[in-house]
């Protein structure tokens, strides 16, 4: 079977990551017998990535910077006036024609967009006479996006397939395309490499949480009483970073001098290129300060492997204030053994069990946020329980291999294969 992965970007968000994880697992599980193409529509660090993970072919076709930075920020109604505008754009157009004539070189039986701009091109650029089965994976809860839930409902005429990354996301997705079949596959990522073990020394020597939030050493830093709390995201508005900071204020203001001591973490930054959709490091700093926080809190470097972020922290948090998707972080903490608290809400809420592999809280209340992380700083026996349960639940939930023979169970079905 040949299979072209669409991707719309070429950085390492989650989307990406889990391509990268499908690929690989793919590829480990299936060896020579597919071939796997993916092409980008930007430039970036996934190019090396995939070829890394197991692809045969990465093409890189970067879009027009008009279509690049299109998204759903400010006003619907001015977002869909540039949406048809787009659409009948001589660079679009022009665009179009060059993504069609690639993948018709590449004649593939399966086109898997992986991003809501590739479903949108998917309906344009399939060449005419093409026997390839169009899969769109739906990483989103196109019901939050009104203006791209519409178009995509548009759109979504040639698609044989929706593959949606929890049942919260293949609920929404039968609702936003009622007449494309979805089929759930929950994500999964690499138990054996995001485990838990010591923070790799390699690593260490190039990045730790506390030089590169470039903090000076200090005593509480070293000590071994230390716990360690941090959000790991892209800055994405919606992930929570703002929420973390609140919560942090008020877990601040209740603790006493001799205290468990505790340093707070946020880890990433802003790598999309969708306008107004992220904060920035600033913004971020801002808030902290005005929180009355800021000696408290360290801001790290976007990390396109966080395996030793999690193995350096000892309460994990998602804070994420709408209805997640998913949650890789989520899976990612838990595999390492990590004790992480959770907005319960959406894909999110599927991943734990409340009080048994980790802990909730309310989506968006910055108290209850602040008591779980509270409970979790003070109780070195609950982080160690929690820890262990998580590790257990993510080999039986969150191993990509198992997610690799699903997709691969979708795609012969679609092509008429059997086995």
């Amino acid at each position: 079977m040949r299979i072209l992965f669409l991707n719309p970007v070429a950085q390492l968000g989650g989307a990406e990551r889990i391509l990268l994880d499908l690929i690989a697992a793919v590829r480990a599980r299936a060896g020579n017998e597919h071939e796997m193409h993916v092409m980008l529509l930007d430039d970036g660090p996934l190019v090396a990535q995939a070829e890394r993970a197991g692809a045969d072919w990465v093409h890189v076709l970067p879009m027009p910077a008009a279509v690049a930075s299109m998204g759903e920020s400010g006003d619907a109604g001015a977002v869909g006036l540039a949406v048809r505008g787009l659409v009948a754009s001589p660079a679009l157009v022009a665009y179009v024609r060059r993504l069609k004539r690639a993948i018709g070189e590449v004649d593939p039986d399966i086109i898997h967009s992986n991003g809501v701009k590739t479903h949108v091109l998917s309906r344009l650029i399939v060449p005419r006479g093409s026997r390839a089965k169009v899969v769109w994976h739906v990483h989103d809860l196109l019901g939050q996006r009104a203006v791209m839930g519409k178009l995509l409902r548009r759109f979504a005429g040639r698609t044989d397939a929706a593959i949606a990354i929890s049942e919260a996301v293949g609920t929404d997705a039968r609702a936003v395309l009622p007449r494309t079949k979805v089929h759930v596959v929950l994500n999964g990522i690499d138990v054996e490499h995001f485990a838990p073990g010591n923070v790799d020394s390699q690593w260490l020597d190039h990045v730790s949480l506390d030089p590169v939030a470039q903090r000076p050493a200090c005593s509480e830093t070293t000590s071994d009483r230390v716990v360690r709390a941090g959000l790991v995201a892209t800055y994405a508005r919606w992930k929570g970073q703002d929420q973390f900071i609140d919560a942090i204020s008020r877990v601040m203001r209740s603790r006493s001098e001799d205290a468990t001591p505790v340093r707070f973490y946020i880890v990433g930054g802003p790598i999309y290129s969708t306008a107004g959709s992220q904060f920035s490091r600033e913004e971020l700093r801002a808030r902290a300060s005005e929180a009355g926080v800021a000696s408290h809190v360290s801001f790290v470097e976007f990390q396109a492997d966080p395996r030793d972020v999690y193995r350096a922290l000892d309460v994990v948090v998602h804070a994420s204030t709408r209805p997640e998707p998913f949650g890789r972080t989520i899976a990612e903490a838990m595999a390492c053994g990590r004790a992480v608290v959770v907005s319960r809400a959406g894909g999110a809420a599927e991943l734990f069990a409340d009080g048994q592999d980790a802990l909730g809280f309310e989506p968006g209340n910055a108290d209850d946020l602040a008591r779980a992380v509270q409970r979790l700083i003070d109780d070195p026996s609950l982080r160690a329980r929690l820890g262990s349960a998580a590790r257990e639940t993510a080999q039986q939930r969150f191993d990509r291999r198992r997610m690799a023979d699903e997709v691969m169970s979708v795609y012969r079905n679609l092509v008429g294969e059997t086995g």
